[in-house]
């Protein structure tokens, strides 16, 4: 039967096979011909704990018995206040309000619109976004507006906003990224500068030091820009601490959270802002109010569902679930960085990632991608190349025979049977 499904990021016109996907369990899906499918990206980088994670489980059937939905403007649940008790407990100290949406795109929408709410609100010209080039945060409008251009938005040109590219800071690199940083933060217009912390993961899982994180926060903090962490890939242990921008000991303005929030099993997401940028938005005119909302603002279902991940990460060893996963994948890296055409292996966390050479196209659209992706379905594993760039990220819960395994099927991918 032919389905009637427009899928995201599929050329149908390939006629690729879609597998039907019918369970999960842990690190594994399994489709509806019995093929036990291992999840090396997490399904897209979201979840964490594993699929079906019986905690989480429990808590969002507990939760569809009491109340399944309620406006959110002007009213409140206690799985939402729950949340925001949780989330002020474990985040950095200075982000004292909690704005809840649902995806990690729409989080980065609701932190561009406070950072210029802010200046607004405080009567300064300051309307400019500062970005990060090769950065990727969403494909909503303002998302697409502050990511990379090309592919991904050419056709979508005129829609977006113009903004200033930094250079992202990687090695041999950071002093020309911070110049230019400063350069941009000196002329005076710019509202707030919006980063990856550590991590740019679809402009091609690229790392940069905590040193040039800690130095980007430090020019924004002199000049009084508003500095935006996009953590909805790297929070929830992905590089190894709850946040990736801890490791640099700082603490943003704002602070976007998604796909893990939920340890990936429902759509949900969080701005958390700081004080001085709640209270520009607060008074007795109600045409100061801050004006963003969607109809599943704060859903009691997938907020019961986040209540449960806080809980896991509180009563047992997260942290070291990430740590054992990291030195596994580094000894993966090593092994596969000896294969022939690999370049530039890195790692941040649990995530491991190495470019493939290639003759022909680099970048998303290299033809390798499409071929590795294939050869690792057929062989039961779950990867989706960045164009020449395949990177490994999986559930903490992965077990070693499934990571040698994913290792494996890459490598016979590579290079053959």
């Amino acid at each position: 039967m032919t389905s009637s499904v427009w899928h995201p990021f599929t050329q149908h016109g390939l006629h690729e096979p879609i597998p039907l996907v019918v369970r999960g369990e842990g690190a594994a899906l399994y489709t509806a011909d019995g093929a036990r499918i291992i999840d090396a990206i997490s399904s897209w980088w979201v979840t964490t704990h594993g699929h079906c994670n019986p905690r989480i489980m429990a808590a969002i059937r507990e939760q569809t018995e009491r109340l399944d939905q309620l406006i959110f403007a002007g009213w409140t649940h206690e799985p939402a206040e729950e949340l925001a008790r949780g989330l002020r407990a474990i985040m950095p100290e200075n982000l004292t309000r909690v704005f809840f949406s649902d995806s990690g795109s729409t989080s980065v929408e609701v932190a561009l619109k406070m950072a210029l709410g802010f200046w607004a609100a405080r009567e300064e010209p300051r309307h400019h976004i500062l970005v990060m080039e090769h950065s990727y945060h969403g494909d909503t409008i303002g998302a697409m507006s502050v990511g990379a251009r090309g592919v991904f938005n050419r056709a979508y040109e005129p829609l977006l906003f113009d903004v200033t590219v930094v250079p992202c800071p990687v090695e041999g690199h950071e002093q020309a990224a911070f110049d230019a940083l400063e350069r941009a933060c000196a002329r005076g217009d710019a509202a707030a500068f919006i980063v990856e912390p550590l991590v740019l993961g679809a402009g091609g899982m690229l790392i940069y030091t905590l040193g040039a994180l800690a130095e980007m926060k430090a020019i924004c903090e002199r000049h009084g820009v508003l500095f935006i962490a996009d953590e909805v890939m790297t929070g929830w242990g992905r590089t190894g601490t709850l946040l990736a921008s801890e490791q640099a000991g700082i603490s943003p303005d704002i602070l976007c959270l998604s796909k893990g929030l939920t340890g990936g099993s429902l759509p949900l997401a969080v701005t958390m802002a700081s004080e001085p940028v709640y209270m520009a938005h607060y008074g007795t005119d109600r045409a100061s109010m801050f004006f963003h909302s969607s109809s599943y603002t704060a859903n009691p279902v997938a907020c019961a569902a986040a209540n449960a991940n806080l809980a896991i990460w509180r009563d047992e060893p997260v942290l070291e679930r990430v740590a054992d996963l990291k030195k596994r994948q580094s000894a993966m890296l090593a092994s596969l960085a000896r294969l022939p055409g690999i370049i530039n292996p890195r790692q941040a966390g649990t995530i491991i990632a190495f470019d493939v050479e290639t003759k022909g196209a680099t970048g998303y659209l290299a033809d390798i991608g499409p071929v590795v992706r294939e050869r690792c379905r057929k062989e039961g594993v779950l990867l989706r190349p960045l164009g020449n760039t395949i990177y490994v990220m999986p559930p903490f819960c992965i077990e070693q025979d499934d990571l040698l395994t994913i290792e494996n099927v890459i490598r016979r991918a590579l290079v053959g049977d």
